[in-house]
């Protein structure tokens, strides 16, 4: 009996301690990433779980291995995990080891970006609140508070992801973690404490003993044996911490984030191919996109302050997981072309040779066989070459482009010809039935109950104005400030007052006066408005909102929110009396909040309001809650509800929280170029104003905000509103986001496609020119140039009309003889199609046949 038992602990242990049969080795050298022996480039996508739902992961996960990924990479968010202390959350869309199991069913690689502090535009940068108000303690330094809760939570991650065997020597899929996260940029704010940090948090990593390379980002100075990695737009420059170490570019920026108020910004897809390309010819091995899927800031999630709901960020899959071409095919076609030469790049011998100033040629080479494969790159803004390589042929490089070689030969690709198709996407109303037509929303109100606060009562009291985090644990975007003083002063100096009111900068407040609405402010630090009192007691209420924490920068976690002080009266200019140091009472949130007015099975249902039509609903109110119920849009395509008419807020569907709202937000009118000059380096920063390629200038930041289909039941479907400064939802409208058209172009000697997704097809041919059509896919007006065949739109038609994908070859035997002139080197031919459904183009057939009979 003891022997038996002695047998299967052994065998116990054995199972625990030795790696699985399927283990994978995961080492490298500083040419590449070597996993199980075998040297390999690494093209990842970060996509966050939390930004989507546990409904989409697969589709996404697919989606980035069909544009040819081989790995997906994912922050950790520590504030979403454990939002109060010790209350863990890895449910639903959290539920990260899920995420991780469903990569490596796709045959993929995943990269673990720990953190815990992640930045991303993420509410606080990742931190939960309840961090920053342990007293004594400073967050991302040489802290022993913070060290150890940084430690605790970074011990259950990995723990949770052994457990699930998710490491790659477990048979997993994880073959890189970080640790920290770009805290190079802001070290040295820092000093000797900061130094001293970064090297404890490589020794706590390493002490995880979980046998795959730790990496830091944007540290230059990485104790070994952390990698450094580098994040921007290029990183083809970058020096690694040890020369042994592979160059790792975790963050290639796909587009950039926006904030209420600005344009939307696009990063053009011909310069991130030309940063990828560059990258990899000057020896990268590992190069991530941030972000492949961007998603969506559910809840109060996004950070800033002033970011909004959507985090499209311009990635290859958009915000509600449709392909944004043409990026996602001109970089799958990329990743193609580079992994011809993966075996040359990653063990060849390597020649770097510059033909202009301007022009390098990077030859990897196989000694033995004499198999080369070649990158030849233009970094020129202006100025096209036409390269003379002699037995190897000629090659024309555009502006800022990067050539892929075969053999130092044959072209394979070049990052600035786009032959990808442009999906335009539209938003459409969706009809039902013809017999069974979409009815008009019907609403229901409820005003916010403000009676208690009004009148200054709260749940607890400080002779102090409060800093909101502390206050508020940001439990509530919510802190209402309320104090009272009585008025002994006369009837004219009562009535020549100006109240002064001063908050952070990432405030948006409101000023109450014996509970009368005197003004609001945003993003400004002082308030100002005369002011009426009355004889005896006065009441002040200031409702302080927050539109997500700061995310980053030295020491962003003691930046204050909320109402900062001081509070004063001023009478022609002298201060009369500072209510600063009063005593002032608090609540979190809102009533309607507590009474979770946005859940549909809330025991408050009697609290609504029903408006027998749009007459007898209040609107352009502040405070006011609004619900309706709809049904869900047919079909399968992504759905949307436009806000348009409303104010500022949060919106909830069938209790789920979609984001924050603020369509009175309007961008600047001026600046969207109807041409976008992917020609130099790419930059972007929070101003904006400089950015080129940005659309959307007169229009709201945002209108539109997704509704995973997942949130949607077929009938009886549940929105709830809560409008802050006064909005009117009559032409709030359910809508579903599909392709509208598709354009393409190719040159003659090639091969024109097009496709529409999600099962439409192509219903008509808008433009086809094959010659020296003038215009840009999705950039501009499409018009016939100095030269044009006539059969243009017949081929179009024939090949492509009913069909859901097409291919035109493109070449005088398809469109006959076109005498272009000298000034034309290459012909081409540019085509832009309608989709729509099945349904939609058979009955407009139906409709051409009949009237064409009558």
């Amino acid at each position: 009996m003891l022997n038996s038992c002695i047998i299967i602990v052994v065998a116990v242990l054995v199972l625990l301690l030795c790696p699985s049969s399927s283990a994978i080795q995961v080492g490298y050298d500083s040419r590449s990433m070597i996993i199980d022996g075998e040297r390999k480039l690494i093209f990842a996508g970060a996509i966050h779980y939390p930004r989507s739902t546990i409904e989409m992961w697969p589709d996404l996960i697919q989606k980035a291995k069909d544009g040819g990924l081989n790995a997906v990479e994912t922050y950790i968010f520590w504030n979403a995990h454990e939002p109060r202390y010790r209350q863990y959350k890895f449910d639903g869309n959290l539920d990260f080891i899920k995420f991780f199991k469903l990569i490596q069913e796709a045959g993929l690689y995943a990269i673990l970006r720990i953190g815990p502090y992640v930045c991303a535009e993420w509410n606080y940068g990742g931190f939960p609140v309840w961090l920053h108000n342990i007293d004594g303690i400073e967050l991302r330094t040489d802290n022993e508070l913070y060290k150890n809760e940084m430690q605790i939570f970074t011990t259950k991650i990995v723990d949770m992801c052994k457990e699930a065997n998710l490491f790659a020597p477990q048979g997993g899929p994880i073959i890189l973690a970080q640790i920290e996260n770009e805290y190079g940029n802001v070290e040295s704010g820092y000093g000797d404490r900061g130094k001293a940090y970064i090297q404890w948090c490589a020794q706590m990593a390493v002490a995880q003993n979980i046998g795959v390379p730790w990496i830091m980002c944007q540290q230059k100075d990485a104790p070994q044996p952390m990698i450094s990695a580098c994040n921007g737009f290029y990183c083809d420059q970058m020096q690694t911490n040890d020369p042994n170490s592979p160059k790792m570019f975790t963050e290639n920026w796909t587009g950039w984030y926006t904030k209420w108020g600005q344009k939307t910004p696009h990063r053009p897809t011909e310069d991130i191919a030309f940063s990828v390309a560059r990258f990899y010819q000057l020896g990268g091995a590992l190069m991530n996109y941030y972000m492949y899927h961007g998603g969506t800031n559910f809840g109060r999630t996004s950070g800033g302050p002033f970011l909004i709901t959507s985090y499209d960020y311009d990635a290859p899959l958009d915000e509600y997981g449709n392909l944004n071409q043409p990026k996602w095919g001109h970089l799958k076609e990329l990743h193609a072309a580079i992994k011809m030469g993966e075996k040359l790049i990653t063990s060849g011998n390597v020649i770097s040779k510059d033909i202009t100033d301007n022009v390098q040629l990077t030859t990897y080479i196989n000694d033995a066989t004499g198999e080369r494969f070649c990158f030849l790159s233009n970094n020129h803004w202006e100025r096209d070459e036409t390269i003379d390589m002699q037995q190897d042929g000629k090659f024309f490089l555009p502006a800022w482009s990067v050539t892929i070689l075969g053999g130092c030969q044959k072209e394979l690709y070049n990052s600035a010809k786009v032959t990808t198709q442009t999906s335009i996407m539209v938003k459409q109303a969706d009809n039902y039935e013809e017999d069974y037509p979409a009815d008009p929303l019907s609403w229901m109100w409820t005003f916010e109950s403000m009676k208690d606060k009004l009148q200054g009562k709260g749940r607890f009291s400080a002779r102090q104005l409060l800093e909101q985090k502390r206050a508020t644990f940001d439990h509530s975007d919510y802190l209402w400030y309320m104090t009272s003083f009585d008025n002994n002063g006369t009837s004219s100096s009562s009535k020549n007052l100006t109240l002064s009111v001063t908050s952070s900068e990432q405030a948006h407040y409101h000023v109450f006066v014996n509970g009368q609405l005197i003004g609001s402010q945003s993003e400004h630090k002082q308030f100002q408005s005369p002011v009426s009192l009355v004889p005896g007691r006065n009441n002040i209420t200031l409702l302080s909102a927050t539109i997500g924490l700061k995310n980053y920068g030295e020491f962003f976690d003691t930046y204050t929110d909320g109402i900062t002080g001081p509070v004063v009266l001023t009478d022609n200019g002298n201060i009369t009396i500072d209510l600063s140091s009063n005593t002032w009472n608090y609540k979190v949130g809102l009533n309607g909040e507590v009474k979770r007015l946005h859940d549909p099975y809330s025991l408050h249902a009697r609290a609504w309001k029903i408006a027998d039509d749009m007459e007898e609903l209040p609107t352009d109110r502040s405070m006011i809650w609004y619900k309706t119920t709809f049904r869900a849009p047919s079909g399968t395509d992504p759905v949307v509800v436009d806000l348009i008419g409303m104010g500022k807020g949060q919106a909830w569907v069938n209790g789920n929280s979609i984001g924050r709202f603020w369509p009175l937000r309007i961008a600047d009118s001026n600046g969207c170029d109807v041409e976008c000059n992917y020609r130099g380096a790419y930059k972007t920063d929070d101003d904006i104003t400089q950015t080129r390629c940005v659309t959307n200038c007169g229009n709201p930041t945002q209108r539109w905000y997704h509704i995973p289909r997942s949130f949607l039941i077929p009938e009886n479907n549940t929105l709830v509103l809560f409008e802050e400064i006064g909005g009117n939802p009559s032409q709030v409208s359910f809508q579903t986001v599909i392709v509208g058209s598709v354009c393409a172009s190719a040159d003659e000697g090639s091969t024109l496609q097009l496709s529409c997704q999600n099962g439409k097809i192509i219903s008509e041919i808008e433009f086809a020119s094959f010659g020296d059509p003038k215009g840009t896919c999705g950039r501009s007006i499409l018009q016939q140039g100095s030269c044009h065949s006539a059969k243009s739109l017949t081929v179009a038609e024939q090949e492509c009309v009913g069909m859901e994908s097409c291919s035109i070859i493109v070449s005088s035997a398809t469109f006959g003889s076109v005498d272009c002139g000298i000034n034309v080197t290459t012909k081409r031919l540019v085509v832009q199609a309608t989709c729509e459904s099945e349904v939609v183009f058979y009955k407009k057939l139906k409709l051409k046949e009949a009237q064409s009979k009558a």
